[in-house]
């Protein structure tokens, strides 16, 4: 089950399980759509992976499986694609 993380690993803006802002690489890490789209192209700055959109979470189901509360971020932020 994906942990749906609270965050963008890169700007640490909000991203809630409900945000279509959110997306993910296969190895989860979570990036706002600014900084996948911007400074890193599209790729995962970890594994080098596609940065895909993240699925949503139906509320119903948010009660039983909650988000992950445990915020990553790279505290130099993240570094344009080469």
């Amino acid at each position: 089950m994906l942990q749906l993380r609270p965050n963008c690993e890169c700007c640490d803006r909000d991203l809630p399980p409900e945000s279509t802002a959110a997306l993910i690489c296969s190895f989860e890490c979570t990036f706002c759509r600014d900084c996948a789209l911007g400074p890193l192209a599209g790729r995962c700055p970890n594994c080098g992976g596609e940065l895909v959109a993240r699925p949503r979470r139906p509320p119903d189901k948010l009660a039983r499986h909650p988000a992950s509360t445990q915020r990553i971020r790279k505290p130099q932020g993240c570094a344009p694609a080469a």
